[in-house]
Order: structure tokens, then C-alpha cells, then sequence
């Protein structure tokens, strides 16, 4: 038989033994996870802790990747995890590079799904990276203090309560447990360091799962915070913040260099917000026909950075970066402007939302008018009673401009009701509307005034008191033939010297003062201005008319000249026209004027509107006479006789039947201009006013009892219980009712005793009730008052904002851009108010890649 041989020897370990050794370096492994922790500090690479985060702390990002042109980060962080890994001895290295890979990839696939993650959220603790507990570890557990008790257990009827969080001992002394938090979704208590740092499974509920045996809950706390495990992970925690705090961990330099580098990039965005700030404040364009730094037509904003970059450092090394091809995103682009843009632009509604709602009680004004573009755009005005403040004040805030494609009433409504859902504003809070005189708008069937008050008859319509006001003189100027035509020969005077530069320049040669303006159908100031001008300098113009028939070489102009200085200038009847068209168009203009300002309320305007009728019918009595004797005074002046010219008497064929005995009235001139041209302007004026401002009665009606202290005071107790009840019923709908009549008439008897003996008004005896509680009828009373709109004025001077803004060289600027910069520049007080720190933050959440540097 052949010799036995030896048992063969295996070269390589079996099947079983490779799994035995993986398992004992697997537990090996676990068991060092996180050990360099409380030595490093890692920057989590997150896209958007979002509503996790209080207080708009700043979080810390891996920027490492971007600053290689700057700072050695790299090759200083591998240094300190050597030094780190020296120090540790039983560390395995290959295991704690794995680790950190898991970290990463664990951080990378919450950012990837676009997702807000809540850090102090305990349900997500145990799925926690290394770079994510190192900055709760820096925070701490967030509690929610307005949690007092929690839901009731259906076995046992205890709870939760904000006693927990309290330690009593043996002397009496109380300590905070600062490491207890409680889940409310969960309806449990965590123990935050020992989630945070046990190893491997720990001790007890409390660590893992939560604890909600609320019978027993005192008891086992007790057992906890005396436990050895839990004093260690304290101690852990404890020694971990300090460090990081104290920037005492290994990578401390990195660490510097890296808040460095925030410091600098949030510095940089500070000056592109403010230059961003500064040109749509000033209705500025942003950019040229290129993007480039240091090349011609590349617009306003770059040329700031330029002018910038020659004084301050900060904005010196940004350009230098970028020169040198440092760094690839610079913020400088179309795409950020418009970002910032928008974040300005957001910061402003969100306050002026917060303001209405607040408030509660809103109007709605809008106005519509074509762009350069030829698209129809509707301003949104939203006026309100601001409460807020120290004061009282009326406020009308702009909101936006709106596309409008639809301009009917139904197609107006709609793009209305639309934005304010997505303003987030109830319609049924709305209690005032006010709108142009157009058709589309206030249509008594289908304008935008009636749908509103089929769905909320509680928006009071008033039409702009503005634009009645040009209506009426309108109506004046149309209501006879000697008027039209005395428009016309204003609007020649106008022509004829504004159709040449030589024209023009004798004018001026003349016409030392006032220059006329062409005469708009729409904004009646230029009529007085060109009146006022032609009045007060008659001679002037009368020898700038007859220069130019001499000089002009054009006898079609030589002629037209020659025969308005001799023949209208020189005329007595257009002497009393234009005096009579002057104090007119004074007294309208006036009103007008007054009317414009924001805080306008409507008893005030119901006094000047009464005022006016007032005036015209004095000036019915008494204005011709009076125009009469300066006309006559003036006439001398400029040699012109001061008689009405006669004019050959016409006489008429009597008919047959005709009674050949009855006199036949004849006027002289001056009666007849009195009659047919001076009263009917006059009575025109009356009647126009009475008509367009018909809606003041309803006013009255209903609010006229609150228009001042002396209103109320001066009614009996049933007159002023009949006002209040007759009130209750004009807010009242749907059952729903803003203030209870009984309670107002009471609170108003009360108050006529406190108020001062002077006459005060609406805005000053909601001054006087502010912080006073015991008159919440009254209160809402007087802001429904306030807030009922007056004229679309507003409206108006957001279309000057439009017309420099969307230019013809800018005709193609977005809806949203448009919005933003129109915010800006018309509501730039609120704008001074808004914190650079948090729109950096905002937009650094918003752009977590690119805005990785400010982190």
C-alpha cells in the first residue's frame, strides 16, 4: 500500500471563515462609526433644511469643492483626519472612510428627491448622517412651547404636560431636563442625546422607540437621567458643543477658511442686492446689449459693479475672481437679477398681505390701460386701514399689474376673483369697490361693480371722483357751440406755435411765463393751464401771433396767425370766455386735486363735492357780473372796445296763422350771452354733479351718522338707534352681519361722553379708540368708513410707473419682472424696512448649489 499523505493544507480561508471575519469586522466597524465626531466638524451638503430650521440660522454646506481656487480645504482636511486617525488607534480607517461614504450618499439622496427635511424632527433621527447630528448637536433639541399638555390616553386618561420638562430635587431646587423632547406627532418623549449618540441599541424606550406610558412616565425618567449610559451620552453632547463652539476641533483652521469664505460671498450678495434695489427704486434698465465686465452698452448694472470695484475691496476681489476665472458662478447674470428682483419684490407683498389681513376689511381698485407693448394691463390696488402702526393710517398699496385679454365685465371679474385667491384674501371681506367711469366697469347689468355685488353685496361701489369731475366739464364744454369752439381756438394758439422749433422760439421771445399746453380729453389740468396762460399774458400772446404772420414764410400759417390776434384775441366775447372758463376750470381743478390723495375718506370728499354745487350756484348769481367788470378792465388794457359785437337782426317770415301782434323778444348781445352761454354752462355744472355723484346720498344714508363726533352727539337715542339698526342691515348678509346695532348704538352713547368737545373726524376718533377693547362695534364701524375708496388715483399713478418701466426699448419685459420692478419703485418705503440678512438667506435656501459659498 502506498504511504498515507499528509492532510492537504488550504491556502485560503473557507467559505465560513471568510463570513465569520466579515461579521466580526462588520460589528467592528459599527461599533467605531462616529468615534472622530466630537474632533471634526463636517459641513452637510443639504439643498433645503427649509422649515426644519428656526430663526433663519445659517447652515453650513460642503463648499470644499468650490474654494479649491482659493484655499487649500482639501489637502488641510485630509491632514487633520491623519492627525485625527493617529490619535485614534483602535480607529479602522478603511471602516470609517465606508462610514463616511454612507454619510454622504445618505445626504445626497435627501437632497436629490427635493424634499424639506426637519432636523429637530425625532422621527428621522435614527436616518441621520454624521454632518447632520453634528449640527443638531450645535443647536440643540427644539421644543414647541405652545404644547402644555398633550392628547389624553384612551386606557389610562393621562397625558403629556409641560411639568415633564422639569426636574424637581430633593431640596426643592427645579432644573431644566434640556435633553427631553416631546413628539407630538408621535405623542411621545425621546431622550435626545441618547437617540442621538448611543451605540448600537440602547437602554430603554426612551432611546429608541419613544416612551408613552404616561402612568409611569415620572418613574422612568428618574431611572434614565441617573443611569450611567445616559450621563456618558450628556457628556458627549456637552463636550461635542463646547468644541464646536469654541472652534477648538481638529479642523478648526478648514473651518475658518470656510467662514471666511461665507463672509466674503455674503458681502458680495449684500452689494448686488443693493445695486438690484437702487435701479428699480429709480426706474433704472438693468441690462445692455452684452454681459460682460469691462465691455461697452453692458448696461447699468455692470457699470455699478465697475464703479464699485474701484473703491470697495469686497467687490474689488469678486471682479478679480471673476476676471481671472476663478470661480465659474458669479451672480451677475440676467437669471439672478431677475431672482433678487423677484425676492425684493416678494418681501414687499408679504408684508403688505400681512398688513390687509390684519386689517381684514379691504377695497378693491382697479384701472386699465394698454401698454407699449399693446397688451391691456389692470392695475391692483388694495386700499386698506393700517392698524398696525403707531398710528392710524389709510393706506392704497399697489399689488401688481395684471394681463388682461378679456375686457368685458365678465372677463375683468374673472381675472380679479383669480389674484385674489391667489393672494390669498377672502372676497367677502371686500367692502368697497372703486372703478373708472367706464361702461365694462360700472355697468349697472354686466360691469365689474354688479357681478362683484352679486356675490358680495357688501362692496359699495363708487365710481372715481376724479373722473366724474372731467365728465362734468365734459358736459360743459359739449353744451354749446360757443364753447366747443372756444376749446378750438385754444388748442390753434397751441398748434401753431408747437408745430415749429421757430414758432416756438418766438413764443418764448414773447412769452416770458407761462407756455400753453395741448388741450387732453381726459386730464382737464392742461385745459387750465393753457386758460391761465392765454389770461394772464393776452398782449404777449397776441404779438407773438402777429410776429409770426409777418415772419412766417408758410401764408396758409401767416394768415392763421394774423386772424387769431385780430380777430379772437382782439374779440370782447373771447375776453369773457376765458375769464369765465378760468374760474371754472380753478374751482374744478381744485377739488380734484384734493381728491388725489391717498388717504382721502369719503365724508371729506362728500364736503368738497358739496362745496362745489355750492359754489357754482353762487357763481350763478354773481359771476357774470363780476367777469364782466375784469373783462372790461382787461379790454382797456389791450385797446379793445369792451361791447359785445352786434350782429344784424334776422328777420323772420311770420306764417299765416301767426298773430302778427305778438312782440317778438329780442336779446341784446350781452343778455344773450348771459342766457345762452354763461347760465348754461353754469346749470350744465349743477345738474352733471347732482348726477354723477348720486352715489354720495347712499353714503349718507348709511353712514352719515359716523361722519363725525358732532353727528352722533347731536342725535336723540331713538335717532341714533334707528341710524345703528338702519347700519346692521347695510353690512348684513347671508345671515352674516360685521357689527350687532344694538351694541353699536350703546357703545356710541358712551362714547359722545368721552370724546372731546371740538368736532373731530373719522381717522381721529379711530385714533382715539385704538388699544381700547370696549368699543369693538365702533372700531369695525369706522374702518369699514376708511376703507371705502374715494378715486382711482392711485391706479393712475402706477401707469406712470408702467409707461417708465416698459419702455419701447423694453417693450419685451416679463409679466413677472414688470410686477417686481413696478413693486419696487412705488412701494420702495416698505422696501427700506426689508433686512439684507434675510433675503441672503432666503435666496442662499432657494439655491443651495449655487448658493453653497454663503451657506
Amino acid at each position: 500500500m502506498p504511504p498515507k499523505l499528509p492532510p492537504k493544507i488550504r491556502k485560503f480561508p473557507s467559505g465560513c471563515e471568510k463570513r465569520k471575519k466579515q461579521k466580526k469586522l462588520n460589528k467592528l466597524i459599527q461599533s467605531q462609526s462616529g468615534a472622530l465626531n466630537k474632533f471634526i466638524i463636517r459641513q452637510p451638503k443639504i439643498q433645503n433644511v427649509g422649515v426644519g430650521i428656526v430663526e433663519n440660522q445659517n447652515v453650513g454646506v460642503g463648499i470644499l469643492e468650490n474654494m479649491e481656487e482659493n484655499t487649500n480645504v482639501n489637502a488641510t482636511e485630509n491632514e487633520n483626519l491623519l492627525d485625527a486617525q493617529n490619535m485614534e488607534e483602535n480607529a479602522n480607517v478603511n471602516a470609517t472612510e465606508n462610514d463616511n461614504v454612507d454619510v454622504e450618499n445618505a445626504d445626497n439622496s435627501n437632497n436629490d428627491n427635493g424634499e424639506n427635511i426637519d432636523i429637530f424632527d425625532p422621527t428621522i433621527w435614527d436616518s441621520l448622517g454624521s454632518r447632520m447630528i453634528e449640527l443638531l448637536a450645535t443647536k440643540g433639541p427644539k421644543r414647541d412651547l405652545s404644547i402644555v399638555k398633550g392628547p389624553r390616553d384612551k386606557t389610562t386618561a393621562r397625558r403629556f404636560t409641560a411639568n415633564l420638562y422639569t426636574r424637581v430635587l430633593s431640596n426643592g431646587e427645579k432644573c431644566d431636563r434640556d435633553w427631553l423632547v416631546y413628539s407630538k406627532e408621535l405623542d411621545r418623549v425621546f431622550c435626545f442625546c441618547c437617540k442621538i449618540f448611543r451605540r448600537g441599541i440602547g437602554r430603554g424606550q426612551l432611546a429608541n422607540e419613544g416612551f408613552s406610558t404616561w402612568k409611569h412616565v415620572g418613574e422612568r425618567l428618574r431611572e434614565h437621567e441617573t443611569g450611567m449610559e445616559h450621563v456618558n451620552n450628556m457628556t458627549t453632547w456637552y463636550e461635542l458643543r463646547k468644541r464646536m463652539q469654541n472652534f477648538q476641533t481638529i479642523d478648526k483652521t478648514t473651518q475658518r477658511l470656510i467662514d471666511k469664505e461665507k463672509e466674503h460671498w455674503k458681502n458680495v450678495l449684500k452689494r448686488i442686492l443693493s445695486i438690484v434695489k437702487f435701479l428699480a427704486k429709480h426706474n433704472l434698465a438693468f441690462r445692455g446689449s452684452n454681459e460682460r465686465l469691462y465691455q461697452n452698452s453692458n448696461g447699468n448694472f455692470l457699470g455699478l459693479i465697475e464703479m464699485l470695484a474701484e473703491f470697495d475691496p469686497v467687490v474689488q476681489e469678486h471682479v478679480r475672481r471673476i476676471t481671472d476665472n476663478k470661480v465659474h458662478v458669479h451672480f451677475l447674470g440676467h437669471d439672478i437679477q431677475n431672482e433678487l428682483i423677484r425676492l425684493l419684490a416678494s418681501a414687499i407683498k408679504n408684508e403688505i398681505i400681512r398688513k390687509i389681513k390684519q386689517a381684514k376689511y379691504f377695497s378693491i381698485i382697479l384701472d386699465c390701460t394698454p401698454d407699449v407693448s399693446h397688451q391691456e394691463q389692470m392695475s391692483l390696488i388694495i386700499r386698506y386701514v393700517d392698524v398696525d402702526s403707531s398710528s392710524v393710517n389709510v393706506e392704497e398699496s399697489f399689488l401688481g399689474f395684471l394681463k388682461v385679454n378679456d375686457t368685458t365685465g365678465q372677463g375683468l371679474f374673472d381675472v380679479l376673483q383669480d389674484e385674489l385667491k391667489k393672494l390669498d384674501l377672502d372676497i367677502f371681506d371686500v367692502r368697497g369697490q372703486g372703478y373708472d367711469n367706464g361702461s365694462n366697469m360700472k355697468g349697472k347689468h354686466q360691469g365689474v361693480q354688479k357681478r362683484f355685488l352679486d356675490i358680495n353685496p357688501r362692496a359699495f361701489y363708487t365710481p372715481c371722483g376724479c373722473h366724474s369731475l372731467n365728465l362734468t366739464l365734459c358736459d360743459m364744454a359739449n353744451s354749446c357751440h360757443e364753447a366747443k369752439n372756444f376749446f378750438g381756438v385754444v388748442q390753434r394758439i397751441y398748434t401753431i406755435f408747437a408745430n415749429s422749433t421757430k414758432r416756438w422760439q418766438i413764443l418764448k421771445d414773447n412769452v416770458k411765463c407761462l407756455t400753453p399746453k395741448s388741450l387732453s380729453s381726459t386730464r382737464w389740468e392742461s385745459h387750465v393751464e393753457s386758460v391761465k396762460a392765454i389770461k394772464t399774458q393776452m398782449s404777449e400772446f397776441t404779438e407773438a401771433l402777429l410776429e409770426v404772420s409777418e415772419n412766417d414764410s408758410d401764408s396758409k400759417i401767416s394768415s392763421e396767425a394774423k386772424s387769431l390776434a385780430t380777430n379772437e384775441l382782439g374779440d370782447f366775447k373771447f375776453l369773457m370766455s376765458i375769464i369765465i372758463w378760468f374760474e371754472i376750470l380753478f374751482a374744478m381743478n381744485a377739488v380734484s386735486k384734493f381728491l388725489q390723495s391717498r388717504d382721502m375718506v369719503i365724508d371729506v370728499a362728500m364736503k368738497q363735492i358739496t362745496g362745489l354745487i355750492s359754489y357754482f350756484k353762487e357763481y350763478r348769481e354773481i359771476g357774470f357780473k363780476n367777469a364782466l367788470n375784469c373783462a372790461t378792465e382787461i379790454a382797456i388794457e389791450l385797446n379793445i372796445d369792451p361791447v359785445f359785437p352786434q350782429k344784424r337782426i334776422i328777420q323772420r317770415k311770420r306764417q299765416f296763422d301767426e298773430n302778427l301782434n305778438t312782440p317778438t323778444v329780442q336779446l341784446s348781445e350781452e343778455e344773450s350771452f348771459r342766457v345762452n352761454y354763461f347760465l348754461n354752462l353754469v346749470d350744465q355744472a349743477i345738474v352733471s354733479l347732482n348726477k354723477r355723484f348720486e352715489q354720495y346720498q347712499q353714503y349718507e344714508s348709511v353712514f352719515g351718522f359716523l361722519f363725525s363726533s358732532r353727528r352722533f352727539q347731536s342725535l336723540d337715542n331713538p335717532t341714533l338707534a334707528s341710524c345703528c339698526s338702519h347700519f346692521e342691515e347695510a353690512l348684513k348678509h347671508n345671515e352674516q352681519c360685521d357689527i350687532d346695532g344694538k351694541e353699536l348704538c350703546m357703545e356710541l352713547r358712551l362714547l359722545r361722553e368721552m370724546l372731546p368737545a371740538e368736532e373731530i373726524g373719522p381717522i381721529d376718533i379711530l385714533k382715539f379708540l385704538k388699544g381700547m377693547n370696549c368699543f369693538p362695534n365702533t372700531t369695525i364701524a369706522y374702518r369699514i368708513l376708511l376703507t371705502i375708496p374715494v378715486t382711482v388715483a392711485s391706479a393712475e399713478r402706477s401707469f406712470s410707473k408702467l409707461k417708465l418701466l416698459k419702455s419701447y426699448l423694453r417693450s419685451t419685459m416679463l409679466q413677472e419682472r414688470l410686477n417686481g420692478l413696478a413693486l419696487i419703485a412705488i412701494e420702495n418705503d416698505l422696501l427700506e424696512n426689508i433686512q439684507y440678512e434675510d433675503l441672503v438667506d432666503e435666496f442662499a435656501s432657494k439655491n443651495a448649489r449655487r448658493g453653497a459659498f454663503f451657506k
